[in-house]
């Protein structure tokens, strides 16, 4: 969910000088059979500190506005390996513009906010705080550069893989989901919670900020203003509470946490994001970054279970791409822009591990019923990837890119 005032679509990806793959915009989806992406491959990654790889692929697809045909993807997303040269440094993210310069935002912050995450010596040593104030000095570069910010921004999830943990950092309603295999079953996880009116505790801080908090409903007298909850997501999620400056009809914006969005900063929107670690386990078998466009309509766990009967991380992409596609038409008139990275876990074999430690470590990231880890712990092991580091940097020939930072499409998919 975007602001009231609509979002912007649309994008080719063309790949990088340094990769010479392409990643493709698909314009068409069949939601029956079997799902092969022409011209894209698979990549992996190794992760030689634990001696398991990463294999991955992504997907980005403008979406449809009957009203508005040649909008544009405001959706992007970065994928960089081998952060700060180290092969056991890697990072996904996604990023959903929204506002009259959604695309520019979203953009803009997929190419500073790892910028300076990676530039940041502190990583290892302080990854939390690292993260947070990547964002939020990727926020105050927005603000002060020549997009307009005032009403446009962008949400952003983002995932870095540290050696065999994951550093989950989040502003918005995008999401991040993992899949443990628990017996015979599949289960999904949300490594993320969406920063919406309705979580309580992100309701409450925004309305101490002077925002007023109703739906579109609510706004315009169809119901009564007073009634200050809303149900959950997937029951309110057609008139979904909205924050408005006091006595006005602006921004309208459906999340409380982005990047950009000057005006609703006034409210309470803010660009600190919600940082999690996840201890990864031999029973984790893949996780996803998703804009909020696949889970407008799609459960993790369903789209969990679509990724789990795909052995190729491509045809899981365009499965989940024309299952969202079908979900929205059935819903409403239009589509939104959907996003998709897959991240396959391969042959990680951490002895004795049988279940996910998830440790929320900042502020507000919703309830957790996962053992916790303490910073200082994860500090400790995060650093450790440093000796590992300096011990496979003599031995490991990089015959890659360290980065693979893909830019948003130029134009609109053909027909």
């Amino acid at each position: 969910m975007g602001c009231a005032h609509g979002k912007s679509c649309g994008h080719r990806p063309r790949s990088s000088d340094s990769d010479s793959r392409e990643f493709q915009e698909v314009s068409q989806f069949s939601v029956h059979g079997k799902h092969i992406l022409t011209e894209r491959s698979i990549e992996f990654v190794p992760v030689p500190s634990r001696n398991f790889r990463l294999e991955y692929s992504v997907l980005t697809q403008r979406g449809y506005y009957p009203d508005s045909p040649d909008k544009e993807n405001e959706d992007s997303f970065c994928i960089r390996t081998q952060v700060q040269g180290n092969p056991n440094l890697h990072f996904f993210g996604v990023f959903d513009g929204h506002g009259l310069f959604g695309a520019q935002c979203s953009n803009f912050v997929r190419d500073r906010l790892v910028d300076i995450l990676a530039n940041d010596p502190r990583l290892l040593d302080d990854p939390v705080n690292a993260y947070s104030s990547a964002f939020v000095r990727t926020n105050h570069e927005l603000h002060d550069s020549e997009i307009d910010d005032t009403m446009s921004g962008t949400t952003a999830i983002t995932v870095l893989v540290v050696g065999d943990k994951l550093l989950v950092a989040n502003v918005g309603d995008s999401r991040a989901v993992i899949a443990l295999k628990v017996g015979d079953r599949v289960l999904a996880e949300n490594l993320s919670s969406d920063q919406t009116p309705f979580r309580r505790d992100e309701y409450e801080r925004v309305k101490l900020c002077g925002a007023t908090v109703l739906s579109l409903d609510q706004l315009v007298g169809l119901e009564d203003p007073d009634i200050q909850t809303w149900g959950d997501e997937e029951s309110g999620g057609s008139d979904p509470p909205r924050l408005w400056v006091q006595n006005g009809t602006y921004p309208g914006t459906a999340f409380t946490r982005s990047i950009g969005d000057s005006t609703a900063e006034g409210i309470g929107v803010i660009a600190d994001p919600e940082v999690c670690t996840v201890q990864l386990t031999p029973d984790h078998l893949f996780f996803v970054v998703a804009s909020d466009g696949v889970f407008e309509f799609l459960s993790s766990q369903a789209v969990v279970d679509m990724v789990a009967s795909y052995p190729d991380p491509r045809d899981a992409c365009a499965a989940i791409a024309g299952e969202s596609y079908k979900q929205w038409l059935a819903h409403e008139n239009r589509t939104d822009d959907i996003t998709i990275i897959i991240v396959h876990v391969k042959d990680l074999r951490n002895a004795g591990a049988n279940a996910a430690r998830t440790a929320s470590l900042r502020m507000g990231g919703g309830s957790s019923n996962s053992s916790f880890t303490t910073a200082s712990e994860m500090y400790r092991s995060m650093r450790s990837e440093i000796s590992v580091f300096e011990t496979y940097q003599r031995t490991i020939s990089n015959d890659r890119s360290h980065a693979i930072v893909v830019p948003s499409p130029l134009r609109s998919p053909q027909s």
